[in-house]
């Protein structure tokens, strides 16, 4: 298939062997104009010379610090669009890609001008057979919105169509020009986690839709960046971000504002206590999220 110009933004970050094999994923593709951007978020690993020594047509863009996801994603998706990009797709460094991931994206989108973004259906990386995610629903009165949607079931046909969703996956989600000019980029100040429910509601504000397409599948390994999905980073910012994100978007009153507070912090402490390796630091990292969060301080954790 031959479509408009997908710059491919891999965000890096001390994961140089994932980057490696995600690059060497990507160049199986069959996607015609495609072209890879990867963006060194101040790695000390030596992960930008090796992507540059065994990639040298991929562009490497090093920033002297961690700026986090959203603002080592925005500075790749600002290169996309200065490089003439019809399409920016942000993508994982710990994702693995199917050859054939590119196509069906492109054309969900050029098929439907109301989407914003379209999400590839992301499978486990081990088990390999299983969902990750496959869309997401949003409530807004609830202060934990749970897993993803047919997490852990078992992967969608590719014959599926493409369907809407209440939230986007930043990480492996192909955004047209058209959207980035309109909705705007990630917020920064969110750093990393729940800027890409951010962006889907302002999506939405917007009058656009984000779509899951099924034929499109990635796989992941998940939250490997940050050590795991109940690891005192991860929890920290999936409890501070999530608890922003909706009461930026879905002001309750003060009854509804502390059930929908208790929730989450009820449901990250449950998480660390069960889940976590490392339990007290875990309980620490919830405690912290919940204090920044109610003094506003956003950013990477301190």
């Amino acid at each position: 298939m031959t479509g408009g110009l997908v710059v491919v933004c891999v965000l890096s970050w001390n994961g140089r062997e994932d980057t490696l094999a995600c690059l060497d994923s990507l160049g199986h593709v069959t996607y015609e104009r495609l072209q890879l951007v990867v963006v060194d978020n101040g790695s000390v690993d030596g992960s930008a010379d090796a992507v540059e020594a065994a990639f040298p047509s991929v562009r490497v863009l090093r920033l002297a610090e961690n700026r986090g996801f959203a603002g080592g994603m925005n500075a790749a998706f600002r290169e996309a669009l200065r490089s003439g990009g019809e399409y920016a797709l942000a993508l994982n460094n710990d994702m693995v890609v199917d050859p054939g991931f590119v196509a069906p994206l492109v054309a969900a989108l050029s098929s439907d001008p109301r989407a914003a973004a379209a999400c590839s259906q992301v499978l486990f990386a081990d088990p390999p057979d299983r969902i990750w995610y496959a869309g997401a629903r949003y409530r807004p009165k609830r202060g934990y919105q749970g897993r993803h949607s047919l997490y852990g079931k078992s992967p969608l046909p590719p014959g599926t169509p493409p369907y809407e969703t209440d939230r986007a996956c930043a990480g492996a989600m192909l955004v047209p020009r058209r959207a980035l000019e309109r909705v705007g980029f990630l917020d920064e100040e969110l750093f990393a986690y729940a800027e890409d429910v951010d962006w889907s509601l302002r999506a939405r504000r917007g009058g656009l839709h984000v779509l899951v397409v099924p034929a499109s599948v990635v796989r992941h390994k998940v939250s490997a960046s940050s050590g795991g999905e109940a690891s005192p980073a991860t929890l920290y910012y999936d409890l501070r971000n999530a608890l922003t994100v909706v009461e930026r978007h879905a002001p309750l009153g003060r009854f509804g504002t502390a059930l929908r507070r208790a929730e989450a912090v009820v449901a990250h402490t449950a998480q660390a206590v069960l889940f976590s390796s490392r339990r007290s630091d875990s309980l620490r990292a919830v405690w912290a999220g919940w204090q920044d969060f109610r003094r506003c301080r956003l950013g990477p954790m301190r």
